[in-house]
């Protein structure tokens, strides 16, 4: 072959590769959807700016604190839905300091919203993004009569309008604290749900913590990696007159 052929040749064969690989781009996408990037994106759901001042004191709030395991079957709204996930692992600082104190400000816990009846969003499960305050859609399949069987059929955990779930990665502590950061891992959910139990009344919602559940069943529903543990599930939803 010439030289002359051959420096024809070589652009042609480029060209010819770019728009096969198009092509097979635009044929990925009929049947995968959108590119993952975008996709990802698109299932951000914004949620309405937390309020930083309440009706209720934090006294007050202490007194009336109640586990409650019956609700009115009324819809929670979005902004009590913002305020409960706020209050779990919100930021409260441009350097990202949350609303729960976090051994080494190293924040292994992960929160989930279970929503079977909140208003202006779809049934199905949430991970809550502190950093942006949103909501990342992982699925709408409503799961709860999933989580009440795991939870050993406690009937509030599917009668609740939303249940939030914190997961822990102990990984993210005891990487620097050793085993005992796995101490310091519970301690910090405990500073999470007693926050949402708080925010709860406060708001006049009722809530329960919920620690007795098949771990295994959990990870399954939530499709959660290795690596990370269920520790509480809470329900939540509007208390009966």
């Amino acid at each position: 072959m010439s030289k002359n052929v051959l420096y024809k040749t070589i652009p042609l064969l480029a060209l010819l590769l770019l728009v096969c690989l198009a092509v097979g781009c635009i044929l990925a996408g009929s049947t995968t959807g959108l590119p993952f990037t975008a996709q990802t994106q698109s299932q951000y759901i914004e949620l309405p700016k937390p309020g930083l001042s309440g009706t209720m004191s934090v006294e007050e709030a202490l007194f009336e604190r109640r586990s409650i395991r019956e609700y009115a079957k009324v819809a929670l709204s979005i902004e009590e839905v913002s305020q409960l996930l706020w209050a779990a692992q919100g930021t409260t600082a441009e350097w990202g300091g949350r609303t729960a104190p976090s051994a080494g400000g190293l924040y292994p816990l992960e929160v989930y919203l279970e929503v079977g009846n909140v208003e202006s969003l779809g049934s199905g499960v949430y991970k809550y993004k502190p950093e942006g305050h949103e909501l990342l859609k992982i699925t709408d399949v409503d799961i709860r009569t999933r989580l009440f069987e795991a939870a050993l059929s406690q009937q509030w955990v599917k009668d609740s309008a939303a249940d939030i779930i914190i997961t822990a990665i102990y990984e993210r502590t005891t990487v620097k604290y050793g085993e005992r950061g796995i101490m310091y891992v519970h301690m910090e959910a405990g500073h999470a749900a007693q926050n949402i139990c708080l925010q709860a009344t406060s708001l006049d919602l009722g809530a329960v913590t919920v620690g007795a559940f098949d771990n295994d069943q959990i990870k399954g529903i939530l499709g959660l990696s290795p690596g990370e543990t269920p520790l509480y599930i809470i329900p939540v939803g509007k208390k009966k007159s």
